[in-house]
């Protein structure tokens, strides 16, 4: 009898272990199978997250050492280009900006972010449909200031991304074509959705493709700028005319969204004359 108990001891004991094992190896199995996943939604966790937070960040007055070898004007955007990772969410020297851009397609939005970010960390964005995400990193006096630009794609199936890309943006880039009429006229309903998610984003409105519109007759090149400037005006928006291809006021543009942000001691020169790449505040 003794023998018996110990030997059906022994195999119950069995029974258990060899469960275990098996639960062991399901377990496994299951995560080997989601561990793709895991990575993709940490990767857009990390995107989403830090540039979509629900409390508004408090920002603040940057100082300036006068012993730094940089102007003023240089000192405050020394950048440097970096990947996004886990260990920024919990770094308190790192400051999270949103940037979103809107206009109509074909008018240059993203060549103008990728100008400014630069080609290798175009190649890292986070694109999906209607919607292409970008980040470059700021260093300002010793502050990490992390910005990550949401590009709306301008066709009707984008519309939706416009309360996603506009929520909690610090400043939002309306952006139109100088070659194009139309795309100027369309300005104001993109700036009339934004404002719907939006009422407090520092407005920008952009005209690109400068290079292409110094070509155009003198008296067509008036009547644009005119336009343009009123329509600034009704937005309570800053007007840059720019230019991807040649740089012209890229860089200009994002050093003004963040003097303007930080109270940083430095301002754009108003330049009216026509034939020149137009500033009006």
């Amino acid at each position: 009898m003794a023998k018996n108990k110990i030997i059906h001891q022994t195999t119950r004991k069995m029974s258990q272990l060899c469960r275990k094992v098996v639960d062991v190896n399901v377990r496994w199995g299951v995560l080997q199978r989601v561990s793709f996943v895991g990575h993709f939604f940490r990767f857009i966790w990390g995107r989403l997250v830090v540039c979509s937070v629900g409390k508004p960040s408090k920002y603040r007055r940057l100082s300036f050492r006068d012993s730094s070898p940089f102007p003023v004007e240089e000192r405050f955007m020394q950048e440097h280009n970096t990947v996004m990772d886990s260990d920024y969410d919990t770094d308190s020297d790192l400051v999270n900006l949103k940037i979103s851009l809107l206009g109509d397609c074909d008018i240059g939005k993203t060549t103008f972010v990728i100008k400014y970010v630069g080609n290798e960390q175009e190649k890292k964005s986070l694109q999906m449909e209607g919607l292409n995400l970008m980040d470059k990193t700021l260093f300002v006096e010793g502050a990490r200031i992390s910005c990550c630009i949401w590009d709306v794609a301008g066709d009707k199936r984008s519309l939706d991304q416009i309360p996603m890309a506009c929520k909690d943006a610090l400043a939002v880039l309306i952006m139109f074509d100088l070659t194009s009429r139309s795309t100027l006229n369309n300005v104001v309903g993109w700036y009339s959705e934004a404002r719907k998610w939006n009422k407090t984003a520092i407005p920008i409105l952009i005209g690109t493709k400068f290079d292409d519109f110094v070509r155009l007759p003198p008296d067509l090149q008036w009547t644009i700028v005119t336009q343009a400037r009123a329509y600034a005006r009704a937005m309570n928006a800053t007007l840059f005319f720019s230019s991807a291809t040649h740089n012209i006021n890229v860089n200009k543009i994002f050093k003004f969204i963040m003097a303007k942000l930080f109270n940083l001691p430095w301002t754009v020169e108003r330049n009216l004359r026509v034939g020149e790449p137009i500033i009006d505040f």
